[in-house]
């Protein structure tokens, strides 16, 4: 029995080991290298204690455990110092493309004097144990390393769409979410809406964000709630089933976000109201015909972008199968060149949800970074996990310095980002 339990624990810490920056360790990363290397050392001294003979499978098994730990914090230094080294022609066009979220603003001061992010993303973990005023101070530091730098300002990204993402409060006042709106009378509905939006503008601008990744154009369903669903939960966001009421009263709070200069972001496309499960964990796909999502699920994407030029559209990780069954919906060419550029005529800024989920993993963050950046996506949200732009930002330089990345459309998407930036915007 204590063999079994000997394997058994050994071969648990060798995996993890392995995976000291898997994002779903993010929260014990601090210390779980060490802990795991010392506990491997450890089991390594009971088995040498016990005798190694007839026992060398189990020696190299916890032996392995250790090395298992100083191979993966080597794998991801080297990583992030070949990112740091980038020459400078290579951190301007790549780095442009990436947001990124962190927790101490040293982790990316750096990036953003060298060009090598264009974005952050702050949620509470940036204001717990602080203050507002602490965090606006912080944004304004990095903007002003951006000036000096000769750099466009960073693009500053929140979730803040009310109700229960409320990502930024309760420091900034908890407000309701559009969806509250949607049994007023249009008129009412309509005006009320835009106010929430110039509230949710003043609150966000007030602290130096730029952008809101609001408000959700996904339809509500009737479907029962999935109970591994503690992410997506769309059912409790969504605005209403209704496809005109949705982009009646997300209309109006985009154009009220944007009166304040906080660019609104309308979200999940290709939408995920048909998803019954919560994309940040499991693999999902929309089956419905391309005729049905335009003449429902779409009807309010179009509608909001139609009339607001500043908003950007966010690209859910699902994949679409009526037009790429073969990727997820957030980097396939077909989905983000084809219908939203093409078909829809659509200029603006592409947005992923955020990379770091599991899906995208599934699949392989770098084939997901370069087939996006091929696309034609604009901007790569690394937002749980901010340390993962570094194996995100050495994919892209991988396939740029292979000739895998389309240069047409990378200035495509470089002249939508200047059109765009916090400089060229009204």
């Amino acid at each position: 029995m204590s063999r079994v339990i000997g394997w058994c624990l050994g071969l648990l810490l060798a995996a993890a080991g392995a995976n000291i920056h898997d994002p779903y360790l993010m929260a014990v990363r601090g210390w779980s290298g060490p802990v795991i290397a010392a506990a491997g050392l450890c089991g390594l001294l009971i088995v040498l204690r016990r005798g190694v003979r007839r026992r060398v499978a189990m020696l190299a098994l916890w032996a392995a455990v250790p090395l298992a730990v100083l191979g993966a914090e080597g794998a991801f230094q080297l990583r992030k110092a070949s990112v740091l080294s980038a020459p400078e022609a290579v951190a301007s066009e790549l780095g442009r493309h990436f947001m990124v979220g962190y927790e101490r603003v040293e982790e990316v001061e750096g990036l953003a004097a060298r060009g090598l992010i264009g974005g952050i993303f702050v949620s509470r973990r940036n204001l717990a144990g602080r203050t507002v005023e602490e965090l606006r101070d912080e944004i304004r530091r990095l903007q002003d390393i951006r000036r000096h730098a000769g750099l466009p300002p960073l693009r500053v990204a929140a979730d803040q769409e009310g109700g229960i993402v409320s990502k930024l409060s309760p420091w900034l006042p908890n407000r309701p979410p559009p969806s509250a709106l949607a049994g007023m009378p249009p008129g009412e509905r309509r005006a009320a809406a835009r106010a929430l939006g110039r509230d949710h503008g003043r609150d966000l601008r007030s602290l130096g964000v730029t952008i809101n990744f609001a408000p959700v154009l996904d339809l509500r369903t009737d479907r029962a709630p999935d109970p591994l669903d503690f992410n997506s939960l769309i059912a409790r966001r969504a605005i209403s089933g209704d496809p005109a009421v949705v982009g009646d009263v997300a209309a109006a709070y985009a154009d009220g976000l944007a009166e304040t200069g906080v660019q609104p972001t309308v979200k999940h496309f290709p939408g995920l109201g048909r998803v019954g499960t919560d994309t940040h964990h499991f693999r999902a796909a929309i089956g419905d015909s391309r005729e049905t999502l335009e003449s429902t699920d779409w009807r309010p994407f179009r509608h909001v972008l139609a009339g607001n030029p500043q908003a950007l559209l966010m690209v859910g990780h699902v994949i679409l199968s009526a037009v790429d069954p073969d990727r997820l919906a957030s980097h396939s060419r077909r989905v983000v060149d084809g219908v939203i550029r093409r078909d829809w005529g659509y200029d603006g800024l592409v947005v992923t949800d955020d990379l770091v989920m599991t899906p995208v993993y599934q699949y392989g963050l770098c084939r997901a970074v370069e087939e996006a950046l091929n696309a034609g996506v604009d901007l790569l949200l690394m937002a749980f996990d901010g340390a993962q732009f570094y194996r995100a930002m050495a994919c892209a330089m991988d396939a740029a310095k292979r000739g895998d990345l389309n240069p047409a459309t990378l200035a495509a998407s470089r002249e939508r980002l200047d059109r765009n930036s916090s400089e060229a915007l009204p």
